[in-house]
């Protein structure tokens, strides 16, 4: 059965350096053993960063261990959909590719709050073009 983004189309990859995802296959892929909802495709954001570490979730320092390399601006992963809708609720929310996030989220984060940062590319970039 194919994952379905909140788009509708197919979930497409999210990031894979650093490899990204709950089951670090680079896609916001998710299952019953994925308790925190890791769903949300972000580009993150140095504020992004800082929000939650000042919450309890330290994004920045690596962790060997869980293959957790810690992330800087401009890495893409897959967040928790409860920590992106706390920084979006505290006006530091990440920037969200929409194609790559996992259409479970849309039970946590309303789909208008996810287009409000969504930084998608059509696959045809020349369509933005006058």
């Amino acid at each position: 059965m194919t994952e379905r983004n909140v788009l509708g189309g197919e979930l497409e990859l999210c990031g894979t350096d650093p490899m990204t995802g709950f089951f670090r296959d680079g896609c916001c892929s998710t299952g019953p053993e994925d308790l925190g909802s890791h769903t949300i495709c972000a580009v993150v954001t140095a504020e992004f960063l800082e929000h939650q570490r000042s919450i309890g979730n330290d994004l920045s320092t690596p962790m060997p261990q869980f293959h957790f390399p810690g992330l800087v601006p401009g890495d893409r992963w897959c967040v928790t959909a409860p920590n992106w809708a706390r920084a979006y609720n505290d006006g530091a929310a990440a920037p969200v590719v929409l194609a790559s996030t996992h259409e479970s989220v849309l039970a946590i984060v309303p789909l208008q709050a996810l287009q409000q940062h969504a930084v998608d590319v059509p696959a045809d970039p020349g369509s933005l073009e006058d």
